[in-house]
């Protein structure tokens, strides 16, 4: 700015001189070393001044002339405040050391008045002389010390943290729902079971004087929730490529796939709410990020544009290796592989009767279920704002198919058999089911016609191939046009055994209906796939932000494992299919406002319906 004034300036080279002397003087004006530590004791410390065109006249000469160059527009704020706080920072340091050099020079000046005394008679008088460059010397010494102090651990610079702190970053986000779900009339509500509430609890009686009725969802009743989420995460650089991760989370229980809590459940009166443990990790990654290992309970490693295989906040559990490499500039080939443990056998497992007569109670073998995974694909720009990428995937779920028990004697609702463990421990709902336990009929059981307690596991083996593509428009940027697409088949999947188990009267769900009001055959699938076209702003930041968005969705019955994928359309699970749209509208920076519409409807099985709205308002920092 001062090249295009040559008058300005000339005429401000005098002002420029007084500026550096006053700098230099500054530490030390109106001050000697006992005023100094004689005014510190009296009054705490003076506040530092910062830039103001309007500032009260400062005890700082430099400060003031510093102001006035800002006032008259010589300098801009941005350098004026650098000047200030360097001013501060020196005369802070010089009135530490001052304190400290007086403090010395005190005790020194005792220590040598009473060795004096000692050795010189009564009535002596000894006056002791320190050399003003001794002074000078000890006050260099103190300021270096502390000086030193000061760098290491950045009580010097104010808003300055300490080394450790500043390798640690805090992270979350909170969510306020409004969820209405909403049930046309001709929903099944007596043949919609809930499998999951049996598994978790105590086996169902299928004998025909059963008492209860089955666990069921709703399928029938209108709803309307005020939801919550909030979430707090912490990252950690511990050097070298290694990190780690933690994070809290709401929810009204343990699912993979909700952190959701609503508003006055869990007992309402306003009680408190639970936190759980959502992420906890240890990274380790190398060669510019290209590649990286986790351990622990992280985010999903597979890349997935959609919600059609996984919950979009599902969180893995065990080890994930990810790699990449750019073969050349835009083109980008990348892998994932990982090992995951589903479930993991009791270490007590067993029952307290003698089935084997061995003279002691029995213990199950294990029965661990784990998700091997492995995807491969590329990432490709085909100009500075557009990309393409595709991917495919293939999942195998180990041991989570249902196993049929030995022949079993239940006599009670307490009682196990030995492939109770083989049962979903959680689950949403789509997929097929069937009976797990060999029960060994009893003359009672014949007789009342209950007591026939009952677990269910899956009928299926599940190993799906995703295959994941989006194309990314971006000629029109900051709007963008973005295509998503994902297809699932579950190659596990034997359409010839379930036509089998349902014959046999094995399969309880995902059978047709007939005219007669009896139930038909095996309807379900294997197969599954969703559309979806957004325009506008790939991510909402900032105020006036936008973007919408619609999609059809399809998933079978038995495409993959019900428990791990989107739990809000359809109010969660597979076998469902039906359209959805929505929308997002920045309020202001990193607050945005969400609105999406959903209508679904079953692929197999009884007749269900459900519409669902949902309005949040979204906040991250």
């Amino acid at each position: 700015m001062l090249n295009d004034k040559p008058d300005a300036r000339r005429h401000l080279m005098p002002i420029a001189v007084a500026i550096c002397a006053l700098s230099c003087a500054a530490p030390a004006l109106g001050q000697t070393a006992k005023e100094q530590g004689a005014a510190s004791d009296k009054k705490a410390e003076p506040k530092r001044t910062g830039v103001s065109r309007a500032s009260p006249a400062s005890p700082n000469a430099t400060i003031n002339l510093v102001n006035l160059l800002v006032k008259q527009g010589v300098l801009k704020e941005e350098q004026a405040q650098a000047l200030i706080k360097q001013a501060d920072d020196e005369a802070y340091v010089s009135r530490q050391a001052a304190k400290d050099a007086t403090v010395k020079a005190d005790e020194a000046a005792k220590a040598a008045n009473a060795a004096s005394a000692a050795a010189q008679p009564p009535g002596t008088r000894h006056v002791t002389y320190v050399p003003e460059i001794v002074k000078r010397q000890l006050r260099e010494e103190i300021k270096r010390d502390v000086m030193a102090k000061a760098e290491k651990e950045n009580w010097a610079s104010p808003g300055a943290y300490p080394e450790w702190a500043q390798r640690i970053r805090f992270y979350g986000d909170l969510r306020a729902r409004y969820q209405g779900s909403f049930f046309p009339t001709g929903n099944d509500q007596l043949n919609d079971w809930n499998f999951n509430s049996i598994n978790t609890g105590s086996p169902y009686d299928v004998g025909e004087l059963a008492l209860a009725y089955w666990p069921t969802y709703n399928a029938g009743q209108d709803r309307q929730q005020f939801r919550f989420r909030g979430r707090l995460g912490m990252e950690a650089d511990l050097f070298n490529g290694f990190s780690a991760g933690l994070r809290i989370a709401t929810g009204e229980n343990s699912s993979p796939v909700s952190t959701n809590q609503t508003f006055g459940s869990n007992g309402g009166n306003f009680s408190k709410y639970a936190l759980w443990l959502d992420r906890g990790y240890l990274k380790y990654q190398a060669w510019g990020d290209d590649l990286a290992v986790s351990l622990g309970r992280f985010d999903n490693p597979f890349w997935s544009p959609t919600d059609l295989a996984w919950h979009k906040d599902l969180g893995f559990d065990g080890v994930a290796l990810q790699a990449r490499y750019q073969l050349y500039e835009g083109f980008t080939p990348f892998m994932v592989a990982g090992a995951f443990p589903v479930y993991n056998t009791d270490f007590n497992a067993g029952t307290p009767v003698d089935a084997n007569l061995d003279g002691a109670p029995d213990k199950f073998a294990s029965h661990d279920k784990w998700l091997f995974g492995g995807q491969v694909g590329f990432a490709a720009r085909f100009d500075p704002k557009s990309s393409v990428r595709l991917a495919v995937a293939y999942y195998d779920f180990q041991n989570v198919q249902g196993k049929v028990s030995s022949a079993c004697s239940v006599l009670s609702s307490s009682d196990s058999c030995d492939t109770d463990m083989t049962r979903p421990s959680f689950a949403q709902k789509g997929n097929t089911y069937r009976a797990l336990r060999n029960l060994i009929v009893t003359p009672d059981m014949l007789a009342n016609k209950k007591g026939y307690y009952q677990y269910f596991g899956l009928a299926s083996d599940y190993r799906p191939v995703v295959t994941s593509a989006q194309i990314d428009f971006g000629e029109f940027h900051p709007v963008h046009v973005v295509l998503d697409g994902e297809y699932i088949w579950n190659t596990a999947f034997n359409r010839g055994q379930m036509d089998s188990l349902s014959q046999q009267l094995f399969l309880f769900n995902n059978r047709a209906g007939t005219p007669d009001g009896s139930i038909g055959p095996y309807n379900g699938g294997n197969q599954g796939w969703l559309g979806r076209v957004t325009v506008g702003h790939k991510e909402v930041k900032h105020l006036w932000d936008w973007n919408v968005h619609a999609g059809y969705k399809y998933l079978e019955s038995d495409a993959t494992i019900d428990a791990f994928v989107d739990s809000d359309f359809g109010l969660g699970g597979t076998n469902l299919k039906g359209y959805f749209v929505g929308g997002n509208l920045g309020l202001s920076e990193n607050v945005w406002a969400t609105l999406r519409w959903m209508s679904a409807n079953n692929v197999a099985g009884s007749p269900y319906a459900v519409d669902i709205v949902q309005f949040d308002v979204n906040a991250r920092f």
